[in-house]
């Protein structure tokens, strides 16, 4: 309350009584409250506030979508990373989330098997429900709404940023929750902005509803949920998956 006051009697202050106008360069100057020191990370060290959710060291954050009390089946490697073993299903994290900023790290397998949405085929499920599709699209045409960074079955990526297959490449997810009242009636969409290998890929795009394989999109109300990664039967790997809570 102190700087409150302070702050509204130099603004009052700085007014001129012939026509109102600030004179005073002080008046618009707003130093409370003062924003907390966060460490960015450096190479694969997150941000000194990140939850890191998958640093190659184990599964310790993550349960398998099939059966929560079963261990994750999916493989680890030597190079701090994880790739889907096909049947094992989806895995998804213990925590739940809402707004936050996600990054993580993929790689389509090296050899080259199928085409369209056979090839190299996963997802990533942002409160379980809606698809950032993760998919080999490098010199590899499908549906457009289905292609790598596509809002699956929604929104086109604004471009194809893919690197080859065998390639590590990144995601940096920016989402905002969709809001329900206590009816459960809609009151905002969510949204999400996604860098793929530091492209811009989605520009703060409405998520219309769960991303669904056939028929439209469907509207439920729901609070914070976990992060799942897509078993799609195709030996995608990730690595370096930290979340920030926003």
């Amino acid at each position: 309350m102190k700087h409150l006051t302070a702050f509204f009697l130099t603004f009052f202050a700085s007014f001129t009584l012939c026509c109102g106008q600030i004179t005073d360069p002080k008046a618009t100057e707003v130093w409370q409250p003062e924003p907390r020191v966060v460490t960015p990370g450096q190479g694969t060290k997150p941000p000194s506030d990140a939850i890191v959710l998958f640093n190659g060291t184990g599964f310790s954050e993550w349960v398998s979508l099939k059966d929560s009390a079963a261990a994750v089946s999916w493989n680890l490697a030597r190079d701090s990373s994880m790739t889907v073993q096909p049947g094992t299903g989806d895995i998804m994290t213990k925590r739940v989330f809402g707004d936050c900023q996600l990054h993580l790290e993929f790689r389509t397998p090296l050899v080259v098997k199928g085409e369209g949405q056979g090839r190299g085929n996963s997802g990533v499920f942002l409160q379980d429900r809606y698809e950032v599709q993760v998919l080999d699209s490098y010199q590899n045409r499908t549906y457009s709404n289905g292609q790598c960074a596509s809002i699956y079955k929604q929104t086109i990526p604004l471009v194809n940023a893919c690197r080859p297959p065998g390639e590590w490449q990144t995601y940096d997810i920016l989402f905002t929750a969709p809001r329900f009242n206590a009816d459960g009636i809609l009151l905002m969409p969510g949204r999400v902005t996604v860098i793929q290998n530091g492209v811009v890929v989605q520009m703060n795009t409405e998520i219309k509803g769960t991303t669904e394989y056939i028929g439209l999109p469907r509207t439920e109300a729901h609070g914070k949920a976990p992060i799942r990664l897509q078993d799609h039967g195709d030996l995608v790997s990730y690595r370096n998956i930290w979340l920030r809570e926003l």
